[in-house]
């Protein structure tokens, strides 16, 4: 007869671990212990059977793998944390017998660690990176507007804007922009990195208020990382286009009022106004013919039809504004307006005295475009068009340069879709929604449009048919099937709401139309 073993000594019980269990093991505090998984990637896990794990109790506990916890046992940064205590422990000291000199010493030799390994852990190869830059990109954004407070050091504030220009300027020089949203959240972008989507949100500039039920320093552990790791990124996104990391202007003469500012702050004003191309890398002599210029053997003439094709209306995409000169007036959001027109091409400035960065000024000619929020007052230039900043958003979605007349100051401009929604069979898709799905279906392939007719075509099946087939069917599927049917009547429900409630916001601007004839 083998050895009994205790409860709890085999099975499922020997796969987990208890966080309290967890911190003796490692002997570090709670938020030392958090601040480790955050940068390790480590969550915490839900057992099948907790009462088996936790020995027949049913309290409720955090439990972690037993090898995540082995795995973070042979941590480096985890002896950083122990010198960093013991250093807090020798400053202390040292600053409570008032010896200035061993304090200075001490702060000087402070110990410091880097993400560097981490990172490299975490993310193996550069795509994986990338397919994971939503969160890191959108948290960066955020903290790069914050204001600094005795949480947020300015110096976190300085380096997150930092990086998020250096990513702008990317996106500008690759022009691999392809959606922009205005929502009541923000401004959602997408841009389109070594074929990934990569989305982002970037809040309005308005002055953000510090909400009192965030833990800003579990924040601070995740945006710690995403420094580390969105600077990997960026050089590696500077390379491949050829420019120089750190960025650096082609040009550092401006124009502007402002000559307080010395060569270097100059320079950065430059790089973050976005209104500049930047340095590029000296280009070697490159003989070698790039295989991506010839089709592969296996590939068909239809297939290479449909490339060719979606490559020319990216290319048309990237080009959207090369033909606008756009000046920004002062109510208008400049730093996104700036960003999207030369993502796509175009040419943009603002006032000398607004902000550095200004390249032409207001009386220039040549201005195609004005961007306006305002009523119109003052001079005013009948060689260009004067639109709302809507106008620019609504272009890029549809992919081509809208009619100016319904973005004109005061004019009740037209819906604002968002381009991330999928319409699924049922929705309710707005007229303006509808439109452009027509102008998308055109452009399909035939092989396409005949697939969807042969679709169509099918026979569907009757009412006693239907009646008929449920009759046959087992209770558990007749249920399923009732509630499919039940979600479609009342989705259809909700949509004939939308289109009367549509309707009846059209028939009141046509009697307002009347009324003002």
């Amino acid at each position: 007869m083998g050895k009994l073993r205790k409860k709890g000594e085999s099975g499922a019980a020997t796969l987990y671990i208890a966080r309290n269990q967890a911190l003796n093991k490692l002997q570090l505090s709670l938020p030392d212990f958090r601040r480790l998984c955050i940068l390790k990637g480590i969550y915490p896990v839900e057992p099948k059977n907790k009462k088996k794990v936790n020995k027949g109790s049913s309290a409720n506990r955090t439990y972690y793998y037993v090898k995540d916890i082995q795995w973070l046992a042979h941590e480096p940064v985890l002896n950083k944390f122990r010198e960093f205590k013991s250093f807090l422990k020798k400053l202390k000291r040292a600053i409570g017998k008032e010896e200035p000199g061993t304090a200075e010493r001490l702060e000087e030799n402070k110990p410091v660690y880097t993400l560097d390994h981490i990172v490299k852990e975490r993310y193996p190869t550069f795509i994986d990176a990338v397919r994971d830059l939503d969160d890191a990109l959108s948290m960066v954004v955020l903290f790069s507007s914050l204001p600094q407070t005795d949480k947020i050091e300015g110096k976190v504030v300085k380096e997150c804007k930092k990086l998020y220009v250096e990513f702008q300027h990317y996106v500008i020089a690759s022009k691999s922009l392809r959606k922009v949203f205005f929502s009541i959240k923000g401004i959602y972008f997408q841009a389109e990195i070594f074929d990934h989507p990569v989305t982002w949100i970037m809040p309005y500039t308005f002055c953000q208020a510090m909400p009192a039920d965030v833990d800003f320093r579990i924040m601070l552990t995740f945006i710690e990382f995403y420094k580390t790791l969105l600077g990997f990124i960026n050089f590696k996104l500077f390379n491949s286009v050829g420019l120089f990391y750190p960025p650096k202007l082609t040009n550092v003469e401006m124009n502007s009022k402002h000559s307080v500012c010395g060569d270097s702050e100059m320079e950065e004003e430059g790089i973050a106004a976005l209104s500049q191309s930047l340095l590029k890398l000296p280009q070697e002599s490159n003989d070698e013919v790039e295989l991506d210029q010839f089709p592969l053997e296996t590939e068909d003439d239809e297939q290479l039809q449909k490339a060719r094709k979606e490559q020319e209306n990216i290319g048309r995409l990237q080009n959207l504004f090369s033909n606008c000169k756009i000046f920004l007036s002062r109510e208008v959001p400049r730093d996104c307006l700036v960003f999207i027109i030369r993502s796509f091409g175009g040419k943009v400035s603002w006032s000398s005295s607004l902000a550095l960065g200004s390249t032409f000024d207001e009386t220039d000619e040549e201005i195609t475009h004005q961007i306006v929020d305002r009523p119109l007052q003052g001079r005013k230039f009948l060689s260009r068009y004067y639109v709302q900043p809507q106008w620019i958003a609504d272009s890029v979605n549809y992919q081509k340069l809208l009619p100016v007349e319904d973005y004109f100051p005061e004019v009740d401009l037209p819906a604002h879709l968002s381009p991330f929604v999928k319409e699924e069979e049922g929705d309710y898709i707005p007229p303006e929604r509808q439109a452009m799905l027509d102008e998308m279906k055109e452009k399909v392939a035939p092989e396409k449009e005949e697939n969807i007719d042969k679709i169509s075509q099918t026979p569907t099946l009757t009412k006693e048919e239907r009646n008929l087939a449920k009759m046959v069917m087992p209770k558990k599927n007749k249920r399923l099937l009732e509630k499919i049917e039940y979600s479609k009547r009342k989705k259809s429900s909700m949509v004939k709401k939308l289109q009367d409630k549509r309707k009846a916001i059209d028939d009141q601007k046509s009697v307002k139309k009347v009324k003002i004839k």
